[in-house]
């Protein structure tokens, strides 16, 4: 965990008057003294990666967020929890992941923050020449279970293609430990992210069943707590410009997000050449920004969610999603 702070007391006299009187109020004006801590949730795979470089891009400090404090974990589902349990403010996780977070602890989502339906895929064994999904039957598939992918697998991917659970071993393991379950052939297939695909790739242990993006191209959201955009309506704010920042520098400068996203992976001890890694981070597209059809997408999965028993109703969308901040943010 990492603390930044600045000993400049906050102010809250904007906390009752909305997101859209905020715009207007602040003027474009940084009140640095009025900015609250930041908790921020992110995991280390490659969704996380584009909150990664937010935190050391300096574009919070830009926009008067001084102190905040990160909090990395393996898969997004994991900050979805810690953030039920108000142990994290902000986080990044797809579309099953918030909803499960929203039922339980009436999580927002402020925003999308970006696509990775083709940084996720189900892969197999080199040497097992799988190319269907319907030849996982018997086998052993490693899973995130209750994370966003491991959802869409179990719930959508698999019912398509004639695969009922039981008629496969769901092996449950994180994320980052499924290349090394692979190539000690502990386990016949996975369902992972990047960079973990593109290791295992590069490296002859698997090969590409598909990828998520012919079927779902998973917008992954910020979500924050209820009781932060209450408390803090002029922090979210300033931290939605600092997105918008960063979606620019990840077009206008790639070389430099690069650099900072490559060298976390490599303080890991992760032995990935620069030309992996480049092709593993060009599966994410981040375009920070509320998508006009997102209602009718999250329908889609609160239903598949609701079908399963994951959920008991589905969610009142005039509350899970508030575009507003986003707007006066000026995305």
């Amino acid at each position: 965990m990492i603390v930044r702070d600045d000993k400049m007391s906050r102010r809250r006299f904007l906390a009752a008057s909305g997101a859209g009187a905020l715009a207007a109020g602040l003027g474009g004006r940084a009140f640095a003294a009025d900015m609250a801590t930041i908790r921020q949730g992110y995991q280390t795979n490659m969704w996380g990666m584009p909150t990664y470089y937010l935190l050391r891009s300096g574009n919070l400090e830009k926009r008067g967020i001084r102190k905040f404090e990160e909090f990395a974990v393996p898969s997004g589902n994991l900050t979805m929890q810690q953030m039920v349990a108000r142990q994290v403010d902000l986080g990044t996780y797809a579309g099953p992941s918030f909803i499960i977070g929203h039922a339980r602890g009436g999580l927002v989502a402020i925003a999308v923050i970006e696509q990775v339906g083709k940084t996720t895929r189900v892969m197999a064994r080199k040497e097992l020449n799988i190319g269907k999904i319907e030849q996982l039957r018997g086998r052993k598939v490693a899973n995130q279970t209750g994370s966003s992918i491991g959802n869409i697998f179990v719930d959508t991917i698999a019912p398509q293609h004639g695969l009922r659970k039981g008629d496969y071993q769901e092996v449950r393991m994180n994320v980052n430990d499924m290349v090394a379950a692979m190539a000690a052939k502990t386990v016949d297939a996975m369902v992972n992210v990047e960079p973990y695909n593109s290791i295992a790739e590069s490296d002859g242990i698997a090969t590409t069943i598909m990828n998520y993006w012919d079927i779902d191209k998973m917008p992954v959201f910020m979500a924050a707590t209820p009781e932060f955009l209450e408390q803090h309506p002029e922090t979210v704010v300033a931290y939605l410009k600092a997105w918008l920042d960063v979606g620019r520098e990840f077009k206008a400068d790639a070389n430099k997000v690069a650099n900072v996203i490559y060298t976390f992976y490599t303080s890991k001890g992760y032995k990935m050449s620069r030309d992996t890694f480049g092709s593993s981070l060009s599966t994410v597209e981040v375009d920070p920004g509320f998508p006009a059809n997102l209602r009718s997408y999250m329908q889609e999965q609160a239903e598949i969610l609701l079908k399963e028993k994951k959920i008991q109703a589905l969610p009142d969308w005039n509350k899970a999603l508030r575009p507003e901040f986003m707007r006066s943010a000026g995305g």
